[in-house]
């Protein structure tokens, strides 16, 4: 097929020039999907082309985003906030429930401030009763030595009481990989986004699968050769690492795929319930899965909350070109109802550019998005970031309108 669009250089010189009338597009995607309220989104970006490679629906990370896209989220939440209920006034966070993590807090300190200052009052309270000792409450420092407490909820008459607050509006910032014991059915007050799409059940494959339809569809739109903005992928069901069942046919997947990229290319095999990082192993050959030692297979068979994976992503390794500090790094794009409002840079020096770099070593670069423009030329790497973010959003909100 002729597409008008066929390489990242003819790309980063049209979305800029394009952006009202692309962000016009996309928002028709979006009209009627329930796309999360907030989402994040990893991008990598090769010599060829630009690529999500995962998405969360709760993220974590906001205190990594700069402080001029924060006054942004603020705005942001309080538009979105009203679509759904112009009177409320106060706003409860369920947060994950590993308080020993102090940047987590530091994330949470920085998600309720930018709450508050959209003019809401803020409580961060949950129904994990291991948080607490003898109290009802419990008082954190953050990494950066901010003061926050987490208030112990209890469910009645269908809402969340919580420092004798009635909780009629909640924000769920807990991935549900292990679900909190709460019968979301009763509950009236908005909870978004919904606990029904956490990682108890939710699939990368299936995020992957509605990306490439819809980066496809706004490929077709620009006349864009789809490859720029999408990694190549395969799926593998019923695979277990610990007892090797299945391990053949995910090794004849990655041989196969790698048939289909550049020499030299590395394939990411990512437990398709991941997160956080976890169950991530990235190779070059089938064989290398074959052979993987069993402290590796553990590592790829049990997650975060002991969810064992049994369904595998096989997907295109994206070799960044972006460093910083000399260190390879990517992105991550934050958005608001699919709308961009800020990211940041995860470098890694302790990793290559073929590699996970979530991992152990990680560091963080702000960098403030919200003022992209058309004709905007040094804005162009942003501009295309924003794009993807917007169109990997789009894809959750797919996946959300499945649950429901």
């Amino acid at each position: 097929m002729t597409y008008k669009i066929n390489t990242k250089q003819e790309l980063e010189s049209f979305i800029p020039k394009a952006w009202k009338e692309i962000n016009h597009f996309i928002d028709s995607m979006v009209k009627d999907l329930p796309v999360p309220l907030y989402s994040s989104v990893d991008i990598r970006e090769s010599a060829t082309k630009f690529a999500p490679v995962d998405n969360n629906i709760y993220p974590a990370g906001f205190n990594n985003v700069c402080m001029l896209d924060l006054l942004v989220c603020a705005e942001k939440f309080k538009k979105e906030i009203k679509k759904i209920d112009p009177e409320i006034k106060n706003i409860g966070i369920i947060p994950e429930s590993h308080t020993k993590n102090l940047y987590y807090l530091d994330h949470l300190y920085t998600l309720k401030n930018t709450l508050e200052k959209a003019g809401y009052n803020v409580t961060i309270f949950t129904v994990d009763e291991a948080v607490f000792q003898e109290s009802n409450k419990v008082d954190l420092k953050s990494q950066s030595g901010w003061d926050l407490t987490i208030h112990k909820a209890v469910v009645k008459d269908g809402c969340f009481i919580a420092n004798n607050q009635s909780m009629c509006f909640v924000i769920l910032n807990h991935d549900q990989s292990s679900p909190l014991n709460i019968d979301w059915e009763t509950i009236k007050a908005p909870v978004i986004p919904t606990p029904k799409i956490g990682w108890f059940q939710r699939q990368k494959i299936s995020h992957f699968t509605y990306y490439s339809k819809v980066a496809n569809e706004f490929c077709e739109k620009f006349s864009i050769n789809p490859d720029l903005l999408q990694a190549k992928f395969k799926m593998v069901d019923n695979v277990d690492f610990a007892s090797k069942d299945g391990l053949t046919e995910l090794a004849a997947q990655i041989d196969s795929l790698i048939t289909e990229l550049p020499k030299e290319s590395s394939v990411f095999v990512k437990a398709s319930q991941g997160t956080y990082g976890m169950g991530i192993s990235v190779v070059k050959s089938g064989e290398e899965i074959i052979n993987m030692n069993r402290k590796n297979r553990n590592k790829m068979d049990i997650g975060k909350n002991k969810i064992k994976f049994t369904k595998v992503l096989v997907q295109e390794g994206v070799e960044t070109v972006i460093k910083y500090d000399n260190h390879p790094a990517e992105v991550t794009i934050y958005l608001i109802n699919a709308e961009s409002v800020g990211g940041f840079m995860r470098a890694n020096p302790l990793r290559s550019t073929q590699s996970n770099l979530n991992a152990k070593g990680m560091v963080y670069q702000k960098y403030c998005i919200s003022e992209i423009r058309e004709n905007c030329d040094h804005k162009a790497k942003e501009a295309i970031y924003s794009i993807i973010g917007r169109l990997s959003t789009i894809a959750a909100g797919y996946e959300i309108r499945d649950v429901l």
